[in-house]
């Protein structure tokens, strides 16, 4: 029942949560050399886009009457639409773009003109940059990231005030999704690091453990960098050679260990594998000089050595994934110029760079001024805080992953969906101070790791072109982290046999691709020794049903031996059961570390 004291105790409501947001905010520090180094940069691009269109007066001048004959027939088509609805609009939003879907951004007539108003505003921006001949590449390319967080930043979507569907919901609900969404925003912002960390699942959604990272196994080797985890055979025989998993040390390793229909380590086990996987501590101060070599030293090395004196054999197949593909690359070249046993016979590279030089709309951060504030910053904290990894990449994919949640939780109030990626992606890792600033400076901006000894680790210089085993290089063809044409670039500095494999869909779904889903399908075949990414496609061949499939038969190539009896783990190896402690801690880890055994 409607009460006259309502809507006064729902703005007492609101009032509270302002208040405790902004108590919120004036506890978290303000001086940030990240967004400080970028604001100065983005002044001064802006600067010298002001200055180039400031040489060429009449182009500006026709544009400007370009802009102003669109809004005009942007009014007349809507004023039209008011008798004519099946009339088109003037301006469309682009295929894929479910901003406006609610029927009102068209059978409203203001709301219509706003809407188009805001497409042309966008549309018109981008072009100005794009047209912009006298600027540099990598200016005109932090302009337009950065022109595009505006824009998509200002779209009446995301206000109150300028969104029918919001407004609606508003008055039915009688302000209570704003009370809710407030409250959402309040508990986001105790979560979050320097930057709004929007929630994209429920944080009670799953259990590590129990729904994820399920498989069973058990811990066989700690250190202070690493868990190694040994998994339970679920066939009588298995390969004679143990797979070691390498997982990105940016993210918690259990995307390879989803649920049970979606889990890659699950599979792996299924098809009569001796999988071993890697689970990264949580870095916090403590290990603030740890560098990317130590991640090999004191993380993949150690693991190899104790898969041999639990299985009496030499050599594995190792998988590496994104920063963990660099990471067992790097690992390979540094154990062969060092003359130690080689352990590694076979390689497999899932979404991994080797060559930095085209490193994707990541690239806007790839520069001396922001690098050397990231590294002020780290040295600071002694740890990149993973909230601000996860932050960036999701302004990557700005309005699907930031301003989508940001509305749907704030401002309907709703609750996100229960969604395993969703829940691992929000699940934050930190990265040791001393290894973030190498993987920026050495790898990203001087892209030394393809440079003969260009990477030292230990005093012992780094050379691809010293790992001859044979490769099984997949990448993704809308992988937005690491470009497939950047990734095949990559796959030339490694000497031995390459088999380069193109899998459908992006960085995460294209990997994590079971064949019981038949989702995306993957390109093989193709001449390996083409000159570049384009013309490996045009020489490859499609295929159907997922890559997995076609990596067993890859893999059955590499080790022809008989199958040995499964290798159970002896009770006094374990431990702790898998999936282990350091997957379990939660950002902060301040506030976590004593409730990790």
């Amino acid at each position: 029942m409607f009460s006259p004291n309502m809507y006064g105790e729902i703005f007492e409501k609101l009032c509270e949560c302002n208040a405790a947001i902004v108590k919120n905010m004036q506890q978290k520090p303000v001086n940030n050399p990240m967004q400080e180094a970028l604001v100065q940069l983005n002044s001064q691009d802006l600067g010298q886009w002001v200055e180039e269109a400031a040489q060429n007066p009449l182009k500006m001048m026709d544009t400007q009457i370009q802009w102003w004959h669109d809004q005009m027939n942007i009014w007349q088509t809507s004023l039209m639409q008011a008798v004519h609805p099946e009339i088109d609009d003037a301006i469309s939003a682009e295929k894929g773009d479910k901003r406006f879907d609610d029927p009102a951004w068209k059978e409203q007539v203001l709301f219509n003109v706003l809407k188009q108003s805001y497409l042309l505003f966008s549309r018109n921006m981008l072009q100005m940059i794009d047209s912009s001949n006298g600027l540099e590449k990598a200016t005109k390319e932090r302009l337009n990231f950065f022109t595009r967080q505006m824009i998509n930043a200002l779209s009446p979507t995301n206000f109150l005030s300028t969104n029918p569907e919001l407004i609606r919901l508003t008055f039915e609900s009688k302000g209570e999704n704003l009370v809710k969404g407030m409250s959402q925003l309040q508990e986001d912002m105790k979560l979050s690091a320097d930057v709004l960390k929007v929630r994209l699942t429920k944080q009670d959604a799953f259990k590590v453990g129990v729904d994820l990272a399920s498989t069973p196994g058990e811990v066989v080797f700690r250190n202070e960098l690493i868990e190694l985890l040994q998994y339970h055979p679920s066939t009588e025989t298995v390969a004679k050679r143990p797979i070691l998993i390498v997982p990105p040390f940016i993210n918690k390793y259990y995307v390879m260990d989803m649920r049970e229909q979606n889990s890659l380590v699950r599979w792996l086990v299924a098809q009569g594998h001796s999988v071993f996987m890697i689970s990264w501590v949580n870095p916090d101060e403590s290990l603030a000089e740890y560098e990317f070599g130590h991640y090999a030293t004191r993380g993949v090395i150690p693991a190899l050595e104790k898969i041999e004196d639990l299985t009496g054999e030499q050599h594995v197949n190792a998988i590496g994934y994104c920063v963990g593909g660099m990471l067992l690359s790097t690992t390979a070249a540094y154990m062969v110029s060092k003359r130690m046993k080689q352990r590694i016979k076979s390689m497999t590279l899932l979404t991994t760079m080797l060559e930095f030089s085209n490193p994707g709309e990541i690239g806007v951060f790839i520069n001396e001024p922001t690098i050397s504030a990231i590294e002020t910053q780290n040295k600071i904290r002694g740890y990149m805080d993973g909230r601000l990894i996860e932050s960036t990449f999701s302004l990557l994919r700005e309005n699907s992953l930031f301003w989508n949640y940001y509305v749907k939780n704030y401002l309907k109030g709703e609750s996100p969906l229960d969604f395993d990626l969703l829940y691992w992606n929000s699940d934050s890792t930190n990265i040791a101070a001393a290894c973030h600033n190498d993987i920026l400076r050495k790898l990203y901006l001087n892209n030394l790791l393809k440079e003969p000894k260009g990477l030292e680790i230990d005093g012992v210089g780094i050379d691809l072109s010293k790992i001859k085993v044979p490769v099984y290089f997949l990448s993704a063809k809308d992988d937005h982290i690491a470009g497939w044409e950047s990734t095949f670039t990559g796959s030339k500095y490694l000497k031995g046999k390459v088999t380069f494999v193109l899998g459908e869909s992006g960085h995460i779904a294209g990997v994590i691709n079971p064949p019981a889903k038949n989702k995306y399908g993957y390109w093989a075949g193709g001449d390996i020794n083409a000159q570049d990414a384009q013309t490996w496609v045009k020489s490859a061949d499609h295929h159907t049903g997922s890559w997995w499939t076609h990596w067993q038969c890859w893999s059955e190539e590499q080790d022809t031996s008989e199958k040995v009896p499964a290798r159970d783990i002896a009770k006094d190896t374990s431990l702790a059961a898998a999936p282990g402690s350091y997957v379990l801690q939660k950002l902060p880890i301040e506030a976590s570390m004593d409730k990790v055994g």
